[in-house]
């Protein structure tokens, strides 16, 4: 008696559970490598935003650490607010002394230095050479961009009210809150420093 062989196969219905949990496998593994993409793509804007933002306040820290009297016997200080300030330093190392300004504009911190020209000495509001320095900047009211002490302070006074006693100044805590994209994590990066304006020092 021959014996019939019998093959057994998947069904169409078996194919179609397969293919429908391999799909399903595949859009899952997919959705996390974007995942993982997207906040490692995140995090390394965030760790540049950061580095970015303490080259920057090492600039702000040096070039405010020399304030002094402008080449027309200005005050040091021009302008202290909570987003900006206008100085006088010698930021190009060269003996002149320039106008300076860190300002907020937006959500961009941006330069701006005017150079003292002709005879007598000017500076001249035209010749004001503007650069961006930091994007992605927040503003905040509980903790500003710039805040402003007297020599009194010990490291738990309160800052100096608003509006500012210019001649009062003598520490300037610079406080840059960054966040490269506010519907993602990570939480916003805050980057401090305070400067003792050197020139200006009394009992400190």
């Amino acid at each position: 008696m021959n014996k019939q062989n019998t093959k057994k196969g998947f069904t169409v219905v078996e194919l179609l559970v397969a293919i429908s949990i391999m799909m399903l496998l595949l859009l899952v593994v997919s959705n996390f490598q974007k995942d993982i993409f997207s906040l490692n793509t995140n995090l390394q804007n965030n760790l540049n935003a950061q580095l970015d933002a303490r080259h920057l306040i090492k600039v702000m820290v040096t070039e405010l650490r020399k304030t002094s009297q402008s080449s027309l016997g200005s005050y040091p200080i021009e302008v202290a607010s909570s987003t900006g300030i206008t100085f006088y330093s010698d930021v190009g190392n060269n003996g002149s002394i320039d106008k300076v300004r860190y300002f907020l504009s937006g959500n961009t911190i941006r330069r701006g230095v005017i150079t003292p020209t002709g005879n007598p000495l000017v500076y001249n509001s035209g010749s004001e050479v503007l650069t961006t320095i930091m994007n992605s900047v927040v503003s905040s009211s509980t903790l500003p961009i710039f805040q402003y002490y007297s020599s009194a302070y010990d490291g738990t006074n309160a800052s100096l009210a608003t509006p500012v006693d210019i001649a009062s100044i003598r520490l300037v805590k610079i406080n840059i809150i960054i966040d490269k994209d506010p519907n993602r994590s990570p939480v916003q990066l805050v980057v401090t420093s305070n400067v003792t304006l050197r020139n200006l020092k009394d009992n400190f």
